[in-house]
């Protein structure tokens, strides 16, 4: 689990420079797929060091619950096979993260602020979810063959 939550705290470091590019909704997706409710041990794990790297704001709160949602998600639909699905899935999640995350906004600084600060993020929520797609058809397969030979070891 220490291993993994690494991989997802480096992948996210190492794309940051990228607006809304990253592999960590990926990772959420494939760990839930194969460890299961385990993988909430690495999201909160990751939201730690998130939270010591780049500070404890408004926006942390964000993390302790959206990449839950992404899991809770995932294990609703663990059994599918389907790229599509897996596509779909991801690319919605891009989509409504700027969404998702403006909720401390709302609660902090009232609904003028949660507002405000999702309307200025969607130009990034289409980035994320046209990213999120690609990194899914790049790396759905390979990866998951991977995690396949991993888990049976």
């Amino acid at each position: 689990m220490a291993f993994l939550t690494g991989l997802l705290y480096a992948g996210q470091v190492g794309m940051a420079f990228l607006p809304n590019i990253e592999v960590v909704s990926f990772l959420v997706i494939l760990y839930t797929r194969f460890y299961g409710k385990k993988v909430f041990f690495i999201i909160y794990a990751f939201a730690l060091l998130e939270g010591l790297t780049y500070g404890f704001g408004v926006w942390w709160f964000g993390y302790l619950y959206v990449w839950s949602i992404l899991a809770i998600l995932v294990l609703m639909l663990k059994s599918q096979e389907s790229l599509a699905v897996w596509c779909t899935l991801s690319g919605a999640f891009g989509l409504s993260y700027g969404f998702l995350f403006a909720i401390p906004y709302f609660v902090a600084g009232g609904p003028a602020a949660g507002f405000a600060y999702w309307v200025a993020g969607i130009p990034f929520d289409l980035l994320h979810g046209c990213g999120n797609v690609l990194v899914m058809l790049v790396l759905y397969k390979p990866m998951t063959a991977l995690f396949q030979r991993l888990v049976r070891c």
